[in-house]
């Protein structure tokens, strides 16, 4: 009478099974880690150009309700109804862009009161500067808001009555109050370069 044996792995048998096993938990986490790391790449992709296409949206909501009324500054200087600088300095109340514009409508359809908002950028931020008054008393400084990040370069020319670009506004030639039109130019970290051109007259 024969004895029923029972067989079961080796020890090689198991070893083999779980360096199998091991090799393919090793390929899932890379996969699944890449896949990981790829979506969040996208969702921050997508929320930078998210970022930017508010900003440009922004800007020529702005720029389309430009108007001409010069300001007086806080130190009692008055100061034109669209000034643009090259570049901005530590100053707080410092903006390489700041003009006049209408101040839309609130929540009941009423208009607002004109309101007096700038641009810069400072330290890598493109920053908003909005005044709560167009002619500034002393020490009234701007709220600041950070639009964007990742940005090196915030490049600005004005387009004059001779259809020329100025680098800065007022020209040092006397031109009209307003320049014809406004390009932006962005330079992100990431080397993207994008360039926007508003019409203003």
């Amino acid at each position: 009478m024969k004895k029923n044996t029972i067989k079961g792995f080796t020890l090689i048998e198991l070893l083999v099974a779980l360096f199998v096993f091991a090799i393919l938990a090793i390929t899932a986490y890379r996969g699944l880690n890449a896949v990981t790391q790829t979506r969040a790449h996208i969702d921050q992709e997508t929320r930078k150009w998210q970022a930017l296409e508010r900003f440009f949206a922004r800007l020529d909501g702005e720029t389309a309700q430009v108007l001409q009324r010069p300001v007086r500054t806080a130190n009692g200087a008055e100061a034109p109804a669209w000034v643009g600088t090259p570049s901005a300095t530590e100053n707080l109340e410092d903006a390489q862009l700041a003009f006049t514009c209408n101040g839309g409508f609130d929540a009941d359809g009423s208009p607002l009161p004109p309101q007096r908002i700038g641009y810069r950028l400072r330290r890598d931020k493109l920053e908003l500067l909005r005044w709560t008054a167009l002619d500034s008393a002393p020490y009234n400084a701007p709220a600041v808001d950070t639009l964007l990040e990742g940005v090196s370069e915030f490049n600005l020319r004005y387009l004059n009555s001779r259809m020329t670009w100025e680098k800065q506004w007022p020209p040092l030639v006397a031109d009209v109050a307003l320049p014809k039109g406004v390009e932006v130019e962005l330079v992100l970290q990431s080397g993207e370069k994008l360039t926007r051109f508003f019409s203003l007259q």
